[in-house]
């Protein structure tokens, strides 16, 4: 039987092609050798932002004119994906480039587009935001972090949990209630820029189940005093539709992550049981390992087909909420449930985490719960119908 065409993402012309190049011999010099240590101390080393700076991998879509590469979303799905491929969950660009940077370009002046986006286009500030809290998670109107306006400053009050970034965040857009008494209407994105910051605070480092490169901390806010012109956009209450607006693109962001990912897996798994033998012939031999393959793959390219649309719509500023949720939700699951078979035909290695399979067993299951959980998005879907 003839093999298939090579299936190419419409998305992808010869400058992104070439981007994600760069950003794969990216991670395998500079990331993939220090995993270990990285997975050891929960962050990854702040050189590795100054480098990766250096070679125009932060910020791909943010105007040259404020220090960014100058390209579309796409130059920085391609970073993401290569990531993604290379089997890193520590390096937390995701969040500083396809986040933060967008906020700042989006809903910032032009003095705060100005002050801060060159610094994090060229990895010398790491940027965070911190929107959960230990009691609102999912629930963003039950937020209780505040942050009061007193003559020319705000004062911030609160504590934040799971904020990738944390402990080594130069700048944090802080998601607080302006105005406690309006709900929804009373939530601002402030930002505060950590270095010498009285009353700031860096709790633990947490440490979870996979990720485990990943900086992901605790934070709290004791009268933490910032400049009024540190209100993103320069008007209260508008935190939270900015946050609704932003988060089409963070999820989109997720399933490039699940469906690279199982992508690899797929990969990976067909490499290993091919030049495994079991009862004198090859994992790869018997019927059912050719009848899970062949499902994975199936799932892995129907996921592929959906994203690239949704990437499509998103490049023409048509993705709507909906389908992203959809997205976020169904890529999610089909990466666990894709990787959870691979394990299966690893047998007790894809049990070992010096097989990378079992490294993306435990790093995927976060990506249903985090951005806004599966639960949640199928619930924003059925408001939909």
């Amino acid at each position: 039987m003839t093999a298939p065409q090579t299936y190419l993402s419409g998305w992808r012309d010869p400058d992104v092609i070439a981007l994600g190049e760069l950003a794969d011999k990216f991670f395998a010099t500079k990331v993939v050798p220090n995993r270990q240590r990285w997975e050891s101390q929960h962050y990854v080393d702040r050189e590795v932002w100054k480098a990766a700076g250096d070679l125009g991998l932060l910020c791909c879509s943010i105007p040259e004119e404020y220090g960014g590469g100058g390209g579309t979303y796409a130059h920085d799905l391609a970073v993401f994906e290569a990531q993604a491929r290379s089997l890193d969950t520590g390096f937390g660009n995701s969040v500083h480039s396809g986040i933060v940077a967008h906020y700042i370009l989006a809903y910032g002046t032009e003095d705060q587009r100005r002050s801060w986006l060159p610094k994090l286009a060229a990895g010398t500030c790491i940027a965070a935001v911190a929107m959960t809290e230990p009691g609102a998670g999912s629930d963003l109107k039950a937020i209780t972090t505040t942050a009061l306006r007193e003559g020319d400053e705000y004062v911030i009050n609160g504590s934040k949990t799971f904020i990738s970034n944390g402990s080594t965040a130069d700048l944090i857009v802080v998601v607080a209630k302006t105005d406690p008494s309006a709900g929804a209407r009373g939530i601002s994105l402030v930002v505060v820029e950590t270095p010498g910051c009285a009353g700031f605070q860096r709790g633990r480092i947490l440490d979870k189940v996979g990720q485990r490169g990943a900086d992901t901390s605790e934070l709290s806010f004791t009268d933490v005093r910032v400049p009024a012109t540190n209100l993103l956009g320069g008007e209260e209450g508008r935190g939270f539709g900015q946050l609704m607006t932003q988060l089409a693109q963070e999820r989109l962001v997720i399933g490039v992550t699940a469906v690279a990912t199982m992508e690899t897996a797929v990969r990976e798994t067909v490499a290993y049981v091919k030049s495994r033998k079991a009862f004198g012939q090859t994992l790869f031999d018997f019927q059912n390992t050719k009848f899970v393959l062949a499902e994975c793959q199936t799932i892995a390219h129907t996921s592929r087909v959906f994203l690239d649309s949704c990437i499509e719509r998103h490049l023409r500023g048509e993705l709507d909420p909906t389908t992203a949720a959809m997205a976020k939700w169904w890529l999610t699951e089909q990466q666990c449930v894709v990787i959870d078979r691979c394990v299966q035909l690893f047998g007790g290695y894809g049990y070992m985490r010096e097989y990378p399979i079992a490294r993306m067993y435990a790093d995927a299951r976060v990506q249903k719960i985090y951005g806004g959980s599966n639960e949640i998005m199928k619930d924003l879907i059925a408001r939909s119908l």
